[in-house]
């Protein structure tokens, strides 16, 4: 199996770097994981670095789409929290002013 990087993904490039088998490059403009060479960081690391490195929740997915870094797990901000907000704002019925 291998991870992929998703479109939220801001191409910082922090992860480029950290993986131990080149396995992040860049394609017209983001960056991707080759899944020929993803490991999965398995026998290098026991977390995958890309993940590990990465500044932006949900960039970073498994086979399966799921994301290694959910939302809240860089910020502290509960997923439901941040997900009732976001839903507000876009309606427009959250405003931090009185």
């Amino acid at each position: 199996m291998a991870y992929a990087i998703h479109a939220t993904c801001v191409t910082c490039w922090a992860c480029l770097p950290e993986c131990p088998n080149d396995a992040i490059h860049e394609r017209g403009g983001h960056l991707v994981i080759d899944p020929v060479l993803c490991t999965e960081c398995t026998g290098d690391h026991l977390d995958p670095q890309c993940a590990s490195i990465c500044p932006v929740e949900e960039a970073i997915v498994d086979a399966t789409g799921t994301p290694l870094n959910p939302l809240g797990s860089l910020t502290g901000v509960p997923a439901q929290v941040r997900l009732a907000y976001t839903a507000a704002h876009e309606s427009g019925g959250w405003s931090c002013l009185p």
